[in-house]
């Protein structure tokens, strides 16, 4: 008998958490057919010996809702093993949208998610009113990944309330009337379930809160009655905060009511959960607070990730001496041209001296900013590897000693200031309870700030190859099986008989990070950072082999998830 595709003897670790073993894995069509010993044949063939052989990964936390529009393949995504995603997290999505509607929706992303506005109106086709049309929009694009999404409480709130959605006044019963079938909708139409951001972090362009920041319990629990009847995950970006009110325990309130919207609707809850060193034990206390709910029925599931989140800094993106005059000029200059300014004597005197006469004024340590390493890249980076320890090794301010480092890698040296999990051991600690999932990787978002998308290279490289904190197959289930299940994703995130052929070829001792680099490919030629990886022989998609060695192969056969 003859199969589509055969993979020859590699090590299959099939995502569900049991041993790894050798074995073939045979593929018909879009499916597995057999994993074991397959005598048959393949019409084509790939020799997987030595190699791990996993399910493709899945990401739950993107904002890639614009981006697949004009980027089919999902980069970075795709160059980490990932072949599906979710998308419409934090409650920020394009639909529903009422007439008129869509530049508030493109420009509300821009200022929560930093996509660029502009990008979003000229990229998409604006085709749609309703989220399920919006899921066909998205259903009829060429893809090479694999695309859910949720429907957003912003967008829903503002097609029923327009611009008193943003009033902190609770919403009406009309106003809820108004809103329920808007979820319905979505959810009927095959939405994974309903999503919402209640962080005073996230606002509208004019300093306002987001939509549905301040909804009352009632507000969302009528959500999670429309979740009851339909299923689906609820998702939120949540409001904690470091010190408690006196007498009043608000985080633990916030987690009893994303507990009572678990038992009402009978659904999964997830929120994002990162570790802070200015309030460092509050993830802790949330923690103690989700196992209270769980063991009075509620299943919550916080989401963190494997590493810090951290902004970058650079000549090719932004630096932190912008605010100054010199330093603003050199914004828009050619990477060249920067470098060239900065090596001449009299031009690098008067950069540096703004820059030394601001650093006191910076909200942050000069010893939590670092240079990042290029071989290999790094991210446990402590204070010797600062930049402020580099200038006091070489002598010089923190001004001189940025400059220095900048110009290495030919103007490509990076720096990351990790703001959120700035301890690793904090955040592995949180991925090793067994309720809390992998996610927050962003991809897509903060287009000019952040590069978290390459989360699984580093979390397989750092973590389970050279650290041993997680088993490889506890670690390919966190980035399949577990997030599939979390978003009730049917036949994918496991190598069995049956599911979906999304299928990575791993070379895990060969498994490394590229450096981030700036492309200049959005519309209108918007910047962004991305960042490749060495390792994935081969990243397989409903059966077509999509990423061939980190190259696309011309494959677009990703699917639409629906609910």
């Amino acid at each position: 008998m003859a199969h589509d595709l055969v993979i020859r003897g590699g090590t299959v670790v099939d995502g569900t958490g049991s041993p790894a073993l050798t074995a073939d894995v045979a593929i018909d069509g879009d499916r597995v057919v057999e994993v074991g010993r397959v005598d048959g044949r393949g019409t084509r063939e790939i020799d997987a010996e030595g190699r791990l052989v996993t399910p493709g990964f899945v990401d739950i936390h993107t904002h890639l809702d614009a981006q697949l529009a004009w980027d089919p393949i999902a980069s970075s995504p795709c160059w980490h093993g990932v072949t599906s995603v979710v998308l419409g997290n934090c409650g920020v999505t394009f639909a529903p949208v009422a007439p008129g509607g869509a530049a508030f929706l493109a420009e509300m992303m821009e200022s929560v998610e930093d996509i660029p506005a502009q990008s979003i109106l000229d990229g998409l086709s604006w085709n749609w009113s309703t989220y399920g049309e919006y899921l066909d929009e998205i259903a009829g694009l060429p893809k090479g990944v694999n695309v859910g999404g949720m429907v957003g409480h912003c967008a829903v709130r503002l097609a029923a309330m327009g611009e008193r959605s943003l009033d902190e006044a609770p919403a009406t019963a009309d106003d809820i009337a108004a809103m329920v079938p808007m979820v319905d909708e979505a959810l009927v139409a095959g939405a994974l379930g309903f999503s919402t951001s209640r962080t005073h972090l996230h606002t509208v362009p004019d300093g306002r809160h987001v939509p549905g920041t301040n909804a009352t319990a009632d507000e969302l629990l009528a959500f999670a009655e429309v979740l009851k009847r339909r299923g689906g995950v609820f998702e939120s970006a949540p409001r904690l905060i470091g010190r408690d009110d006196p007498g009043e325990d608000s985080n633990r309130d916030e987690i009893h009511m994303y507990g009572d919207i678990s038992r009402l609707a009978g659904c999964n809850v997830t929120f994002g959960l990162t570790q802070v060193d200015r309030v460092p034990d509050l993830h802790l206390r949330v923690l103690d607070a989700v196992e209270a709910e769980n063991a009075n029925g509620a299943r919550l599931r916080p989401q963190t990730t494997s590493r810090q989140i951290g902004i970058l800094f650079g000549l090719s993106g932004r630096t932190p001496f912008d605010r100054t005059a010199s330093w603003r000029a050199l914004r828009d200059l050619p990477l060249a041209e920067k470098v060239a300014r900065l090596s001449d004597p009299l031009e690098r005197a008067t950069l540096v001296a703004d820059a030394d006469s601001t650093t006191d004024s910076f909200p942050f340590d000069w010893t939590a900013f670092h240079p990042l390493p290029n071989d290999p890249v790094r991210h446990d980076l402590g204070p010797d590897d600062s930049v402020a320890a580099e200038a006091a090794r070489r002598g010089v301010s923190i001004g001189e000693a940025f400059v220095e480092l900048a110009l290495e890698l030919d103007g490509r040296r990076l720096f990351t200031l990790p703001f959120l999990n700035q301890s690793l051991d904090e955040a592995i600690g949180m991925l090793q309870r067994p309720y809390v999932t992998l996610g927050l990787a962003d991809a897509g978002a903060h287009a000019q700030q952040i590069m978290d998308a390459s989360q699984p290279t580093f979390f397989l490289t750092h973590w389970v190859r050279d650290r041993g904190a997680f088993t490889i197959e506890e670690a390919i289930r966190k980035l399949t099986s577990d997030t599939a299940d979390l978003f009730s994703i049917p036949d994918r995130g496991r190598l069995v008989p049956g599911a979906f052929a999304d299928v990575n070829v791993i070379d895990l001792a060969g498994l490394a990070l590229h450096y981030p680099e700036m492309a200049h490919d959005f519309p209108g030629g918007a910047g962004r950072w991305i960042q490749r990886a060495d390792g994935y022989e081969s990243t397989i998609v409903n059966g077509e082999v999509f990423m061939q060695a980190g190259e696309h192969t011309g494959s677009l056969v990703g699917q639409m998830i629906r609910g």
